[in-house]
């Protein structure tokens, strides 16, 4: 059995140092550890491993875990800052890398493009250049500089990966308030910020009817869906109660997250069976997360070897197999 891992990550050392130059209120600061740490201002976002950069060490961890496949992408705070020619800059950075990757790993490395959404026009000439490089589907963070998935401006780059019927994985960053939740402390930003962040960019998208518009659009939603799988009692009871005047989705919350994609990436046996309880064994994908600090590839294989057999092949293998047509 293939095993396909579709929520990976890396970074380049010339994108680190451009987002050190250029990126703004992101900044680089060393923990008392050593290690380097990306900042957003004084708020933890991610820590840069020697895997991020380093393709042959990512070969050797998928022989080791037994990875036959792995969907790469750049993680956050991926190419949303220092303005129109630097995200540009920076995404083509980022999907140049990881497309000479591929070439030099044709049979294991599959990647996400990473586009400069706040700047739709150039997104979706990025788009355009990044598929005749090989790009298997889009990576885009759950709120682009604070904004919705659903704000208007991003209609010209969804109606264009919609026309490609390319897999998007929404992966979490910082929540819009996480400052003012003061989420710094104990890195709640990442433990509970980032499950927020998704779980509030895809409930929109459900709510005002996006998924009506783009019925055909495979969507995978990060780390087991943040919290959507347990919210969907409150959904339904929420569209329940709602004024008809107010609803703009035709169908039920519920339909909706059995239509959407996931990553088994939950650190806990029971909450996977449980959202494959809700949406269904075909809408759950294998993930990891690696080479995040925080990564759980032995919990990958752990969880999902609990399940019953046709479960385990559908979830590592089938379910991404059939999503990206590999």
């Amino acid at each position: 059995m293939t095993v396909i891992d579709v929520h990976t990550h890396m970074f380049t050392h010339k994108w680190l140092a451009l987002l050190q130059e250029k990126g703004g209120s992101y900044n680089i600061q060393e923990r008392p550890d050593g290690q380097k740490e990306i900042f957003r201002g004084d708020t933890p976002v991610v820590i840069p491993q020697k895997g991020h950069f380093d393709w042959e060490l990512r070969i050797q961890h998928m022989d080791q875990a037994k990875v036959d496949v792995s969907v790469v992408s750049l993680t956050c705070p991926n190419v949303y800052w220092g303005g129109e020619a630097v995200s540009v800059q920076a995404a083509r950075e980022a999907n140049d890398n990881v497309a000479d990757a591929q070439s030099r790993y044709p049979d294991r490395i599959r990647w996400f493009a990473s586009l400069p959404w706040e700047y739709p026009q150039r997104a979706v000439e990025e788009l355009e250049r990044a598929c005749a490089r090989g790009a298997v589907g889009v990576m885009v963070l759950a709120n682009v500089a604070g904004k919705s998935l659903t704000d208007p401006m991003f209609a010209p780059i969804w109606k264009a990966i919609d026309q490609r019927k390319l897999p998007v994985l929404v992966h979490p960053t910082d929540p819009p308030g996480v400052d003012l939740m003061d989420m710094t402390k104990f890195d709640l930003s990442w433990s509970v910020g980032f499950m927020f962040d998704t779980t509030l960019a895809i409930t929109r998208m459900i709510f005002e009817g996006f998924f009506d518009q783009y019925p055909d659009l495979k969507i995978i939603a990060s780390h087991g869906g943040g919290t959507l799988p347990y919210l969907v009692g409150r959904f339904e009871k929420g569209d329940e109660v709602e004024l008809p005047s107010r609803r703009q989705m035709k169908r039920k919350p519920t339909d909706y997250l059995r239509h959407i994609h996931y990553d088994c990436i939950t650190y806990n046996p029971g909450a996977l069976q449980y959202l494959i309880s809700v949406v269904g064994d075909s809408q759950v994908m294998f993930g990891t997360d690696w080479p995040h600090w925080v990564h759980d590839t032995k919990g990958a294989f752990a969880n999902t070897a609990l399940l019953p057999e046709k479960q385990m092949q559908a979830v590592r293998s089938r379910n991404a197999e059939r999503v990206f047509g590999f």
